[in-house]
C-alpha cells in the first residue's frame, strides 16, 4: 500500500529535474500523474520512463490561463478527477546583475513561476471547488522564500519565488474555510539546469570557485523534496492549510555543512545533474 493510492496529481513542469522526481515518487506511492511540458518532445520522453496507465501527458504553457483550465479538462477525462496539482513550471534569469540582464527574459522568468503558480492555483481551485473535492495544492518555493535568502545575480528567480510564497500563504487564508489545502514546499537546492555551470555568464565565470562549492555543500537529489511532496499531499495534511516543508531547513543546512568535510575526502559528493 503506497501513500499516495489511487489519487490523481497534475504536475506541471514534469519531464526533468524536480517534477519528475516528484511524478516517479508520487507513482511509487500508488498515484497517477499527469506529466507535462510546452514541450511535445520533452512530455513523449519523459511518459515513456512510466509504467502503461500510470502517466498521462500534455502540452501546457503556464503562461496562459486557458492552457492551465484544458490541462485540467484533459486529466479529469483521461483519470476521472484530480486530487492534488502541484506548480512546479519554473524558470531561472542568467547569472548577471540587472544592467546587464535582457527586461524580456527578466519578465519571462516572473510570467512563467509567478504567473504560471497564479493561473494553476486559479484553474485547480476552481475545479475542487465546483466538484467539491478537498483537494491539495502544492506551490514551490525557492531561494529568496526565507528571510535573509537573497539571490543577487538572479533577481527575476528570487523575486518570483518571495512572491509565491507570500501568494501561497495568501491563498490558504482565502480558503481556510474550506477543504483545500494551499500549501508551499521549498526543494532546496538541487543540480537541475537552471543551475548549471556549464557555459557560465561572464558574472559566473568570475564567481564559479564559490557557486561550485555551495553546490557541494548543499546541493541534494530531487528525491529528498520528492519525499517531502508525498507527506504534503497525503493524509498528513488533509484539513490543513498554509503548511510549508523545506528540503533545506535550518537544521539540513547545519548538517550538510558538518558532513562536507567527510563527503569531500570520501568522495561521496553527488555531482550528477538531474
Amino acid at each position: 500500500m503506497g501513500r499516495l493510492d489511487n489519487r490523481v496529481a497534475v504536475i506541471t513542469g514534469s519531464t526533468r529535474g524536480i517534477g519528475k522526481a516528484i511524478a516517479h515518487e508520487f507513482v511509487r506511492q500508488g498515484a497517477k500523474v499527469v506529466i507535462t511540458s510546452s514541450s511535445a518532445l520533452n512530455v513523449e520522453a519523459a511518459v515513456a520512463e512510466f509504467s502503461a496507465g500510470s502517466a498521462y501527458g500534455c502540452l501546457c504553457d503556464v503562461v496562459s490561463i486557458s492552457d492551465m483550465e484544458r490541462l485540467i479538462a484533459e486529466a479529469v477525462a483521461r483519470f476521472g478527477r484530480i486530487d492534488c496539482f502541484i506548480n512546479n513550471a519554473g524558470i531561472s534569469d542568467p547569472f548577471q546583475n540587472i544592467t546587464e540582464s535582457d527586461p524580456d527574459v527578466w519578465g519571462k522568468v516572473i510570467d512563467t513561476n509567478l504567473k504560471g503558480t497564479y493561473n494553476g492555483c486559479r484553474a485547480a481551485i476552481s475545479y475542487f471547488l465546483r466538484e467539491n473535492i478537498p483537494g491539495k495544492i502544492i506551490n514551490m518555493a525557492g531561494s529568496g522564500t526565507d528571510s535573509g535568502s537573497n539571490t543577487p545575480w538572479m533577481s527575476a528567480y528570487g523575486s518570483s519565488k518571495a512572491a509565491i510564497a507570500r501568494f501561497t500563504f495568501a491563498v490558504a487564508r482565502e480558503y481556510r474555510h474550506t477543504a483545500i489545502s494551499v500549501m508551499l514546499l521549498h526543494p532546496g537546492l538541487v543540480r537541475t539546469g537552471m543551475v548549471s555551470i556549464e557555459n557560465p555568464t561572464q558574472e559566473l565565470s568570475r564567481q564559479l570557485a564559490t557557486f561550485s562549492t555551495v553546490l557541494d555543500i548543499f546541493a541534494q537529489p530531487p528525491s529528498v523534496a520528492a519525499s517531502l511532496a508525498v507527506q504534503l499531499a497525503s493524509d498528513w495534511s488533509d484539513s490543513k492549510t498554509g503548511l510549508y516543508l523545506s528540503a533545506l531547513n535550518g537544521r539540513k543546512k547545519k548538517w550538510l555543512l558538518m558532513t562536507y568535510p567527510f563527503r569531500k575526502i570520501t568522495k561521496r559528493i553527488d555531482r550528477r545533474t538531474y
